[in-house]
C-alpha cells in the first residue's frame, strides 16, 4: 500500500454488491480501512485462506447470508497494525493468524477480536498462516468433538488431500490414530501418504470401497469424515463398523440415504458447523492446534496461490479441482 493510500484510510478489497457467480467479486481500490473497537486488532492482511463456505455464501446458496456489500472471507494471517485500546494480547507488528476477521478477509486490512487472534509461529509463512483457521478447526472438531474418535480407532478420511483433510491427518497421526485416506489422483495419493495415511485409496477407481473393507478385514472403519456427503454418503454407510460413525463437513446436493443402514450396526451421521462452537469448545481447539504448531507436528501444506485480483478464478478452483486438490488455496494480499 502506498504512503498515499494509508495516510488516506483507504485500501484495495474484494467487495460482492449481489449475490452470484464468481464474477460478482469486483476489486475496489477506494474502500476504507475498518477501525477497530476497543477489543480489537486491526491487522495488514498478508494471505487469505479460500474456503468452500465462501463460495456457497457468494452466490446466495446459505442459511445466513451477509448484509450487502460485504468482503468475502474469514481466514487470514499477517502483521497487526493496530490495537484497540483494551487489548493487551498484542501489540503492532506482531505476526498473527486467525479464521474470524470480522471484516473480510480478501482485503488489504482487516479487524478481529482479540480473543479469536494467535500468534504465528515464525517457522510458519503467511500462506502457511491463512491455512490454519478453518481447516484446523474443521479438523479437530470434527475428529474428537463430533466425531468422538479415541486413539488405537481405523479413520477413513474421505478426500483427504484438501486443507481440511491433511489437518485431520496430522491431528489423527498425532493422537494415535489408524489413519486411511482417500484421494483422486496420484499426486493426491502420495501427498496424503507423506501427511499420515497409512493406507491411500484412489476414490476414483469403481472398487475402492471394496479396497477398504478388504484392509480392514472386513470389520469396516470406526469414523469417516466426510467432505462430500451428497456423493458418499451411503456407500460410506457400508463402510463403518459396529457403532461407527460418519462426520459431514461438507455436502453440495441432496442426498439419498438407505437409513435401514444405521440400524442393524447402530451407527450414526452426525453434522460440522464451525458457527456452533462455544466459547469454552473454541478454547480447547485453539490450545491443541497452537500447541501442535508450536511442538511441529502441524504444519500446514499450502496448494494454489492466486494473487487478490484473481480471486475468481480462486472460487472456480476451489469447487471445480482443475488442477486438483492438493491443500490449500490462498490469496496472497
Amino acid at each position: 500500500m502506498s504512503v498515499t493510500r494509508a495516510a488516506g484510510r483507504i485500501m484495495r478489497a474484494i467487495r460482492v454488491a449481489e449475490f452470484g457467480s464468481p464474477e460478482v467479486m469486483k476489486l475496489q481500490n477506494g474502500v476504507a480501512i475498518p477501525e477497530p473497537s476497543s477489543k480489537e486488532v486491526l491487522i495488514k492482511i498478508k494471505a487469505a485462506g479460500v474456503n468452500p463456505v465462501e463460495t456457497y455464501i457468494r452466490s446466495g446458496n446459505r442459511n445466513v447470508l451477509p448484509a450487502l456489500p460485504y468482503t468475502p472471507g474469514t481466514d487470514g494471517s499477517g502483521v497487526v497494525e493496530k490495537i484497540g485500546s483494551k487489548v493487551t494480547k498484542f501489540k503492532p507488528g506482531d505476526r498473527v493468524y486467525t479464521k474470524n476477521i470480522s471484516s473480510g478477509s480478501y482485503a488489504e486490512f482487516g479487524i478481529a477480536a482479540e480473543s479469536k487472534v494467535d500468534i504465528l509461529p515464525e517457522n510458519m509463512t503467511f500462506q502457511q498462516g491463512a491455512a490454519v483457521g478453518i481447516p484446523y478447526y474443521t479438523a479437530y472438531r470434527s475428529l474428537f468433538q463430533r466425531g468422538k474418535a479415541r486413539a488405537s480407532e481405523t479413520v477413513l478420511i474421505h478426500g483427504a488431500s484438501g486443507a481440511v483433510g491433511i489437518a485431520c491427518l496430522q491431528l489423527g497421526s498425532a493422537y494415535g490414530l489408524n489413519l486411511m485416506g482417500t484421494a483422486g489422483t496420484p499426486k493426491g495419493l502420495e501427498l496424503i501418504a507423506k501427511h499420515g495415511a497409512e493406507k491411500v485409496f484412489n476414490h476414483r477407481e469403481e472398487d475402492y470401497t471394496k479396497q477398504i473393507m478388504e484392509a480392514t478385514a472386513g470389520k469396516g472403519v470406526d469414523l469417516i469424515i466426510e467432505m462430500l456427503a451428497n456423493v458418499n454418503l451411503d456407500k460410506d454407510l457400508d463402510l463403518l463398523a459396529p457403532h461407527g460413525r460418519v462426520v459431514v463437513v461438507g455436502n453440495r446436493g441432496p442426498t439419498q440415504i438407505d437409513a435401514r443402514k444405521t440400524m442393524g450396526k447402530e451407527t450414526c451421521i452426525v453434522g460440522v458447523m464451525l458457527t456452533n462452537i462455544d466459547d469454552y469448545e473454541y478454547k480447547e481447539i485453539a490450545a491443541a492446534v497452537g500447541a501442535g504448531m508450536a511442538k511441529g507436528f502441524l504444519n500446514p501444506v499450502v496448494g494454489l496461490e492466486y494473487p487478490l485480483e484473481e480471486a475468481v478464478e480462486a472460487h472456480r478452483e476451489v469447487i471445480d479441482h482443475k488442477q486438483g486438490t492438493h491443500g490449500k488455496i490462498v490469496l496472497n494480499v
